[in-house]
């Protein structure tokens, strides 16, 4: 990669399932691969109107601690071998409409990574990313299948 280009971007959506931290894997290891960035994005609900501005904050640092934790338990061990330190950003909002404002606020993510469910529906994510509106996004999407083993993880990506 030339000097002061800038690195290529993958962008995870994460959330407590076990698909989520399949694609979060795949990404890591594409990122070592390639010279690249993860950045994961957490989209938690908005929380109703809380009068004190120190309760929202100590919610919103909560949801962000577990993010992390979700991260570290993920890839903690791949993140250290690679040296890849991911970004972490937590937005609060409906989860498709988020993401998709992320993305087209953002012109350095490379690939939106996504994780499928192993059987029956796909994800709200996938299937809204995937869809009719798939081709109107800035990026490719790739979509991981949850069920993949870390070997398979490791030939493919």
């Amino acid at each position: 990669m030339p000097t002061g280009a800038a690195k290529r971007i993958y962008l995870v959506v994460i959330d407590d399932s076990a698909e989520a931290r399949v694609a979060l894997r795949f990404a890591a290891r594409r990122a070592s691969k390639t010279d690249g960035r993860v950045e994961v994005l957490a989209v938690a609900a908005p929380q109703d109107f809380v009068q004190w501005g120190g309760v929202q904050q100590a919610i919103e640092e909560e949801q962000r601690l577990r993010i992390e934790g979700i991260v570290s338990g993920a890839v903690g061990e791949l993140l250290d071998e690679a040296g890849i330190e991911p970004t972490i950003v937590v937005q609060q909002g409906e989860p498709v409409k988020t993401v998709r404002d992320y993305i087209g606020q953002r012109q350095d993510v490379a690939a939106l990574v996504l994780g499928a469910t192993p059987s029956g529906d796909p994800g709200a994510m996938v299937e809204a990313f995937t869809g009719t509106d798939a081709g109107k996004l800035p990026c490719p999407v790739m979509i991981i299948p949850g069920g993949l083993s870390d070997e398979r993880l490791e030939q493919l990506s």
